[in-house]
């Protein structure tokens, strides 16, 4: 059996976290709560299980480009959906990332009372999927009052090089590199993306990472003939709003309120 995390981050970890923008954090919950995750992902997906305001996205591979936008609505029975959000909706999901020790490293990190800006799944259907060149994330377009710090991303499949797994620059968090959007111009990945800092993340399934939103990262695409799945959660301080609307955000800790409540 594979040992899990304990319940806290360590001092290490965290050092490693503020120094380097990434934590390697193993196994966090048992085989059978992952294949959990994914039988209800799945079922999500096949319209087995519905949400009526989840924001959904197919991948361009599944043929309907009208159908490939972000848009809350179910897009028709496919395993080839690009992204869902919204999950905290879902039992399931919200217990996982209410685990104890995804409570322990925000409060360290972020704040003891905590939203998460997006929880979502990340497909990149078998031999598909989409390019995602260099990047930070927030860094220009989410437009909040409090700057994000933490993404928890948890492997759905075993990752590789092969297919699309993540890729980072180590300790490239410490500054805002973008001058516009989250996106690096070829100049900016010249600087301070080049190819003997980039870090392959390959992980097993139901492993996962700690990263920090300005961390640089990108994934290729699918060359392979299995899928590969995965859920990220981006948690945030419970005071953050949206800067154009003055909106809040779900909170997940101390207790869950969804944004009606909040």
């Amino acid at each position: 059996m594979t040992a899990l995390h304990a319940s806290a981050l360590s001092a290490d970890e965290l050092d490693q976290f503020h120094e380097q923008g990434y934590v390697r954090l193993g196994h966090v919950a048992s085989h059978e709560e992952i294949d959990a995750l994914c039988q209800r992902i799945d079922q999500i997906m096949l319209g087995e299980v519905r949400y009526d305001n989840m924001l959904m996205q197919l991948c361009p591979s599944a043929g309907n480009p009208d159908l490939s936008r972000q848009t809350k609505e179910f897009k028709g029975s496919s395993l080839k959906y690009r992204k869902i959000q919204d999950l905290e909706q879902d039992p399931l999901f919200l217990d996982y990332m209410q685990k104890p020790l995804f409570r322990d490293l925000t409060a360290k990190i972020v704040s003891a009372e905590v939203s998460i800006f997006r929880a979502m799944f990340f497909n990149k259907p078998a031999e598909q999927g989409v390019l995602i060149n260099w990047h930070q994330d927030g860094a220009g377009g989410w437009q909040l009052s409090i700057p994000p710090k933490v993404t928890v991303w948890t492997a759905l499949d075993d990752t590789c090089v092969a297919n699309g797994c993540l890729q980072i620059i180590p300790s490239s968090h410490h500054t805002m590199i973008p001058e516009t959007g989250d996106l690096l111009s070829e100049d900016e990945r010249a600087q301070h993306a080049p190819d003997e800092r980039r870090l392959y993340l390959e992980m097993e399934k139901g492993e996962v990472v700690l990263l920090h939103n300005w961390t640089l990262h990108r994934s290729e695409t699918n060359n392979t003939n299995r899928p590969r799945r995965a859920f990220s959660v981006c948690y945030i301080d419970a005071a953050t709003r949206q800067k154009t609307t003055g909106c809040a955000f779900p909170r997940v800790f101390p207790t869950y309120q969804p944004i009606s409540d909040n």
